[in-house]
């Protein structure tokens, strides 16, 4: 397993060991000896799996007094991956940081506490499984606009199908600190 730093303190890309022969694949998406050994302590008491079409934009969304750590892999398609900073005190706080996840190069993306999430889909479909260290309360969910101009996010598709909700949420500066993830 390779665990790649990213700029963002607390944001790691995972490439776990994947064995292939001409009958497909084998890969281990947690193994908790070896993601402690990678400065992962979290106790994931959540998985989740999610399916989205094409084109779909989700996010950017993150738990305000309980805030989760997230381990993201996608099982089948292809997605566009983001994470941004939310903690108050971070030096990159307000920063973003997006990847590639796919089923066809077995990569995790890993968020500590405190940053939202948001993807968009680039395949036909995409389904993902998340692990979270807290569990989801709708009523604690907060949210930041995908297209937040301060922000900054280079999103690869032009015209995502982003919902209602979604469309609605404030710019990060918008917020008051009682709307922040509570560290």
């Amino acid at each position: 397993m390779r665990v790649n730093k990213t700029p963002l303190s607390g944001l790691l890309v995972i490439e776990p060991d994947c064995y292939q022969d001409d009958r497909g694949f084998f890969l281990e998406t947690f193994h908790t000896a070896r993601y402690l050994d990678a400065g992962i302590l979290d106790t994931f008491v959540q998985g989740n799996q999610s399916r989205s079409n094409g084109g779909v934009l989700r996010g950017l969304h993150y738990q305000i007094k309980r805030p989760q750590s997230q381990l993201v892999t996608v099982i089948r398609g292809a997605i566009f991956d983001v994470a941004v900073d939310l903690r108050k005190e971070s030096p990159s706080f307000g920063h973003w940081y997006g990847t590639e996840l796919s089923d066809s190069g077995p990569r995790q993306i890993y968020m500590a506490p405190g940053f939202a999430h948001g993807f968009c889909v680039l395949s036909d479909c995409a389904d993902l499984h998340y692990q979270v260290s807290c569990l989801y309360d709708p009523d604690d969910e907060g949210g930041i606009n995908w297209q937040d101009p301060d922000i900054g996010i280079r999103w690869p598709i032009a015209l995502p199908n982003v919902n209602k909700r979604d469309r609605a949420f404030p710019r990060l500066r918008e917020l008051s600190g009682d709307r922040l993830p509570k560290l």
